[in-house]
């Protein structure tokens, strides 16, 4: 008989391994303070993870930060070299054309499954969630970049969280990870200046046709909100690139 237990016990939050990132284990702590530290860019690109440098670092011990080691490689944030160790996975323009049109193609038929099932309960906690991030969204002293990541992060669970597909939310997971690695590279690269956008205005949109029971209409809302900041490093790259021809300066990568 085949076992009914779900992919990962831990991935009851759509977006999460750990589910309220509350970590229960020295593995689990790990684990969550290296990805952070990837996620925005402390520790960079194709950097070399040397166990024996990190594990103090980290405040563990080698064994445990190995199997922290191992979980970041399944999240494809981490790869490993045989026995050359471990290195920071590399970010591309490819990589993130690919890590946009896969999470395009499963999050916005989550969202249109979680509109067909979603309920009263689904309605209060997309609108609680919608409510936080506007807050955030327009504070007056502007965003602050840890508390619109929490508050953008629970939005976009609410807008799935009705979806039935413990495997659909699992890949988001892992998507959505590094969906928000290229937003700080973007942030870094004062990306988000060269095309004027409302992300607020975008949420809302979404938001709205949620509500409204309006699956075709918060599909695309959510394509163009996803896709945008694909196009906006895109366009910064080109921009760089025009740039070093006119100077003659080596081309970035």
């Amino acid at each position: 008989m085949l076992p009914t237990h779900h992919i990962n016990d831990r991935s009851a939050g759509p977006f999460n391994r750990l589910a309220a990132e509350t970590p229960r284990t020295l593995a689990e702590r790990a684990y969550l303070a290296v990805r952070q530290d990837i996620v925005h860019g402390r520790l960079a690109p194709g950097e070399r993870l040397r166990v024996e440098h990190l594990k103090d670092r980290y405040a563990v011990g080698a064994g445990t930060l190995r199997e922290a080691l191992a979980l970041l490689v399944s999240d494809a944030l981490v790869t490993v070299e045989g026995q050359r160790g471990y290195r920071v996975s590399e970010i591309s323009l490819s990589n993130l054309k690919d890590l946009t049109n896969t999470r395009v193609m499963l999050e916005t038929e989550a969202l249109r499954q979680s509109i067909r099932q979603g309920d009263a309960a689904w309605e209060s906690e997309l609108t609680q969630a919608f409510e936080v991030l506007t807050r955030a969204e327009q504070h007056p002293g502007g965003l602050e970049p840890l508390e619109w990541e929490a508050a953008n992060k629970r939005f976009h669970e609410a807008l799935i969280s009705a979806h039935r597909s413990p495997w659909n939310k699992h890949l988001l997971g892992i998507l959505y990870r590094h969906g928000e690695r290229y937003r700080y590279v973007a942030i870094q690269m004062g990306a988000a200046q060269t095309i004027e956008r409302d992300v607020h205005d975008e949420h809302a949109s979404i938001y709205n046709a949620a509500m409204a029971r309006q699956e075709a209409r918060a599909a695309l809302a959510l394509e163009a909100h996803i896709r945008l900041t694909c196009d906006i490093l895109v366009q910064h790259a080109g921009e760089l690139q025009a740039a070093a021809r006119q100077t003659g300066a080596p081309l970035p990568a």
